[in-house]
């Protein structure tokens, strides 16, 4: 069922093994056109003006309905948000420094993201 309400669009890497499972969980349980699904690691990617696709390669993205950019914690929670089953996660992530907890934890993730990246790739192999 398609809606005329505003959409979420979602920036990520399809070529990231992780994140390609992630987003592929979110999509089983997303509500028809609810959601904009972008791979941004697409070779016909266009970035949105002022982007650069490297820079949102790097990190997750949204573009909030409003046409604002977020990333990293925020944008998860912003898709959570509207994911049946991911709102409860959501909303303990709105406790007061929950959010500041999820993006440092999530700054630390993209450190060793190569890694991981390389470990799927291998077991995938």
């Amino acid at each position: 069922m398609q809606t005329d309400k505003p959409i979420s669009t979602v920036l990520f890497d399809g070529s990231c093994p992780l994140c390609t499972a992630e987003i592929n969980q979110y999509k089983l349980v997303t509500p028809t056109g609810q959601i904009n699904w972008i791979d941004v690691s697409s070779s016909d990617f266009i970035p949105p003006a002022g982007q650069s696709k490297e820079v949102l390669m790097q990190r997750f993205h949204v573009i909030k309905p409003s046409g604002e950019l977020i990333s990293g914690a925020a944008a998860f929670v912003h898709i959570w948000e509207q994911l049946p089953g991911w709102r409860r996660l959501a909303a303990v992530a709105k406790l007061p420094g929950a959010l500041d907890v999820m993006e440092f934890g999530y700054e630390k993730f993209l450190k060793i993201r190569p890694t991981v990246q390389s470990l799927f790739k291998k077991r995938a192999a």
